[in-house]
């Protein structure tokens, strides 16, 4: 089984959709379409928000899908959380390269559009 380890800022940033007039309404539709793809699989899955925790947010989590605020603001704050949670073997999804740098070798980075893809397979 693996563990994906998602950037949900990196992430929503990477498709120009507006996400920025309404950042809660994208990180719950980002949440949704991960707690979908969830069910077609057994693999962990943790999404990390930069932020305080948003309750209609966090209320999507259950089954293999976690989700996480990192408790700050901050260009780099989710990526602290995903960094310090990366081991050898998990699924980065991220474009960050100061992310990318201080992740395992071992751990395998896929780029947002390849994963917003793969969500709607």
């Amino acid at each position: 089984m693996t563990r994906w380890l998602i950037d949900g800022n990196n992430v929503m940033g990477s498709r120009p959709d507006g996400w920025w007039n309404d950042r809660e309404g994208a990180m719950i539709r980002l949440a949704q379409q991960i707690a979908e793809w969830c069910w077609s699989h057994d693999d962990e899955v943790v999404l990390v928000f930069d932020g305080r925790e948003q309750a209609s947010v966090t209320e999507l989590a259950g089954g293999n899908l976690s989700i996480r605020f990192s408790g700050r603001t901050g260009r780099d704050a989710a990526d602290d959380v995903v960094a310090a949670l990366a081991s050898p073997g998990d699924r980065v999804v991220t474009a960050d390269r100061g992310l990318r740098r201080r992740l395992p070798a071992a751990a395998a980075v896929v780029g947002p559009r390849a994963f917003l893809d793969q969500l709607g397979r």
